[in-house]
């Protein structure tokens, strides 16, 4: 198999893994997220826990990458 199916497979084990982890952690919720609510309308824009998460992702990639 090429490289480009494998890592499409990878990417797909990792989405399957953090998805079953995000159902169990509470992660949305952390200081800094802004949370809009008007009536019956909520908006909700996770400033701080898209950055927590970016940070996570780039430790990740950078430690896979440096065993390559």
């Amino acid at each position: 198999m090429s490289n480009f199916p494998k890592m499409i497979m990878l990417m797909g084990a990792i989405l399957l893994v953090v998805g079953f982890v995000m159902q169990f952690v509470k992660l949305g919720r952390l200081p800094g997220d802004i949370i809009i609510q008007k009536g019956n309308t909520t908006f909700y824009f996770p400033v701080v826990t898209s950055i927590l998460v970016s940070i996570v992702l780039s430790l990740i990639f950078y430690v896979i990458g440096r065993f390559r």
